[in-house]
């Protein structure tokens, strides 16, 4: 069972471009007016800088492993609202029916996908699969999220909504915010961070969000990508 404080995190008293995403003045608003702008500014700018590897996996994905291409699920988003975010497929077309099997005959793996909800060795991941995990590039899809308003640039990562309960009273932070591309949890060692200490993260973010902290969370998570740390 994952053991997570519920306790109040103290919000940042409102300064310049800080005070909270949850804030309700006028002020906080227009910066979330902005923050929405921003992110389909970049999104729109991202997707044609990265046009030729996004049809490089397109076409290596269609010849190794076929369709389907793209892989949804649905997941938890603001104010609770349920979506599908997208995905590069980057697992075996019955993945559901390998993970079940796999959890009924290993302890071990059952262990650790109740404490985590992630397994380091996911029978369900492809060969070509692991290397796009690697590398996040499977999430480059969730572009088309971002456009969509179903999710943000930086933010918490989305959740399904079986780990809705690992959040306890924390939960309502989450919802206040759209779930993120990257966030402090990516920035902060990803599944190599206990589920306690993500929904930490996740609640400091939205108690202290800042425009200048999201740029700062964005130039941090090219590096944090490079070094795969805590992806699987």
């Amino acid at each position: 069972m994952v053991e997570i404080s519920t306790s109040a995190v103290r919000a940042a008293p409102p300064s310049g471009l800080s005070g909270g995403i949850g804030a309700r003045s006028d002020g906080k608003a227009a910066l979330r007016v902005v923050k929405r702008g921003l992110d389909v500014s970049l999104v729109l700018i991202a997707t044609l800088a990265l046009l030729p590897l996004l049809l490089t996996i397109t076409l290596v994905l269609l010849a190794s492993q076929g369709r389907p291409l793209f892989y949804r699920h649905k997941r938890v988003g603001k104010d609770g609202r349920a979506f599908f975010c997208f995905k590069f497929r980057t697992m075996a077309v019955n993945a559901d029916d390998v993970l079940r099997r796999h959890l009924a005959t290993n302890p071990e793996a059952r262990a650790e996908w109740e404490q985590t909800r992630k397994l380091q060795k996911d029978p369900r991941v492809t060969l070509l699969g692991q290397a796009l995990r690697k590398s996040s590039v499977d999430e480059l899809p969730q572009f088309v999220n971002v456009l969509r308003g179903e999710m943000s640039l930086v933010g918490p990562r989305p959740i399904v909504q079986d780990e809705v309960r690992y959040y306890g009273a924390q939960i309502q932070q989450y919802y206040k915010v759209r779930p993120g591309l990257t966030g402090l949890w990516q920035i902060g060692g990803r599944n190599d961070v206990s589920y306690g200490r993500r929904v930490q993260l996740d609640a400091e973010y939205v108690s202290n969000w800042s425009l200048l902290g999201d740029l700062s969370i964005m130039a941090k998570t090219v590096p944090a990508v490079l070094r795969a740390k805590g992806c699987y």
